[in-house]
């Protein structure tokens, strides 16, 4: 008996050897700093993930241990713009890791989900020209843009001085990003009075959307089987689902595939005249063209671009005119106000709204919206790639199939950068100066390379105009006591507030527009 447990524990101590060698000693990775029990297993950052706050921690070791830093046994973050050019610059080679496969629609891969650069690239050609910043500008997107700025302060005047604008700014975006890729086929009209539009917002805020990223990030094969249960069986995996069906993203995924069966079953002459991103991907379909895009594939690129356009750009939206309205910023508002109050009326359309073109070369409005988001990006956390072959990065050796990341919450606090990199300021983008020209280097709210954020000047678009149409008529104060604590977002993988105040609140940020006498 004694010579078994003898034999055992030989064996714990061999495999702790083994696996301590391989970690500490053989490893390539074993020169990069970092704290050894993040090295010794990927449970810690697991963990990290499960609380949601990655982020905040890797940027925490990276305080202490510098821009290079092993946060897992085959990962590490960096925290440099020669990391930034060398992981995600156009022909760096890092493909996405797995952590992406959770964006597939409908069992079928889209642009953001595909894997290799050569996949995404002759995704992205289909249709990259129907983002491009000159289309976003002029012409019916343009018009649809300030028709949805002109719903929002008619939606602010129907509701009173006092406005919970996590809701409200969810059915700008919403409504935008869905005429925009479906037209009448599947606009919503949430800033309308919708409910049943409203009603798809409940698939983006709802907290348990977190804890199912996490299983699916982390336990991929259990959270696909367990879902995959039905009868008696069901019944009984039921009991431990992460989120109960409907599952995150049910709602507007069934949206999406009904706009794009909408405009499937349309008449040929409807198609033609309709010029929404489903029209562009529609001239690709397989009936069309020999080798081309089925029905599942427009339905998932579509369904995917949707769901990218909504929190991302609400939230930012939300987070700016919250820290415009914070008594310690109101000198930048009034900086703002100034601006867009001095746009003469011919740069106006004919609903008093701003035009687009003209709110894309407002100097001041723009550094409000670069500010907000350095402190606030949409996505703050990590952006993991790989390489299959070796590679050497920052001085250290990568070895093949190693995830690295950056995280752009980690870049844009960078004291050596930022002078004050938690205050809210604006007025640093104005400066004509190398420090300037540093920072710019340095701002990746939208990713980088062949990656970049391609809803990018749509979203820009969106922003500028609003916030002008908003400051033109009005001011804005916190209320409900948010001049003290956070709107909190935390309903995605991570969870995301301004730390440096008192408490935060779920989903919600109320706010007072007084107009202007």
């Amino acid at each position: 008996m004694s010579l078994a447990i003898g034999a055992v524990a030989a064996f714990i101590v061999a495999a702790f050897i083994h696996h301590f060698c391989s970690l500490f000693v053989f490893s390539a990775l074993a020169k990069v700093p970092g704290p050894h029990s993040f090295a010794w297993t990927g449970a810690k950052l697991a963990y990290e993930d499960y609380k949601g706050t990655r982020t905040r921690k890797i940027h925490s070791l990276h305080a202490k241990y510098g821009p290079v830093v092993r946060i897992g046994p085959n990962e590490v973050s960096f925290n440099s713009i020669s990391a930034l050019r060398a992981i995600y610059g156009a022909g760096s080679g890092f493909q996405r890791t797995s952590f992406y496969k959770m964006f597939e629609a409908y069992g079928r891969k889209n642009m953001f989900s595909f894997s290799t650069v050569k996949e995404h690239g002759e995704r992205k050609k289909l249709f990259a020209h129907a983002y491009a910043k000159s289309i976003m500008l002029k012409g019916d997107n343009a018009a649809m843009v300030e028709r949805k700025a002109k719903l929002y302060l008619a939606l602010l005047e129907k509701d009173g001085p006092t406005s919970e604008i996590f809701s409200t700014l969810h059915y700008f975006s919403i409504d935008n990003i869905t005429e925009f890729l479906y037209g009448k086929f599947g606009r919503t009209s949430c800033l309308e009075g919708s409910e049943t539009d409203r009603d798809l917002i409940g698939d983006i805020i709802d907290v348990s959307r977190r804890r199912l990223s996490w299983y699916s990030v982390h336990f991929p094969k259990f959270t696909k089987w367990l879902y995959a249960q039905s009868g008696i069986l069901g019944c009984v995996t039921s009991q431990f689902y992460p989120m109960q069906k409907p599952t995150t993203y049910s709602g507007i995924r069934n949206h999406a595939m009904k706009a794009c069966q909408n405009f499937a079953s349309a008449p040929d002459n409807e198609k033609v005249n309709e010029k929404s991103l489903v029209s562009r991907l529609w001239n690709q379909h397989s009936s069309r063209k020999d080798g081309g895009l089925d029905d599942l594939d427009i339905a998932s690129e579509c369904a995917d671009h949707l769901l990218a356009g909504i929190d991302t750009t609400s939230d930012t939206l939300m987070f700016l005119i919250w820290s415009l309205s914070r008594p310690q910023n109101i000198i930048y508002q009034r900086r703002l106000i100034e601006e867009v109050k001095n746009i003469p009326e011919e740069d106006l359309n004919t609903d008093g709204i701003p035009r687009t073109d003209v709110c894309d070369k407002l100097f001041y409005v723009d550094a409000v919206i670069k500010e907000t988001l350095r402190l606030y990006p949409p996505l703050p956390g990590s952006e993991p790639r790989a390489l299959p072959t070796a590679t050497t990065i920052d001085g250290y050796c990568i070895p093949p199939e190693t995830t690295v990341s950056i995280a752009p919450y980690t870049l844009h606090r960078n004291p050596e950068v930022f002078a004050d990199p938690l205050k809210f300021n604006p007025d640093r983008w104005l400066e004509s100066s190398v420090d300037s020209i540093k920072m710019k280097q340095w701002f990746w709210a939208f990713s980088s390379g062949g990656r970049m954020c391609i809803g990018m000047h749509l979203a820009m678009a969106e922003m500028t105009t609003l916030v002008a149409a908003i400051y033109r008529k009005y001011s804005t104060t916190t209320k409900g006591g948010f001049d003290l604590a956070s709107p909190g977002i935390t309903a995605r993988y991570e969870v995301f507030y301004e730390e440096s105040c008192d408490g935060m609140r779920e989903h919600e940020c109320q706010v007072e527009f007084t107009r202007h006498r």
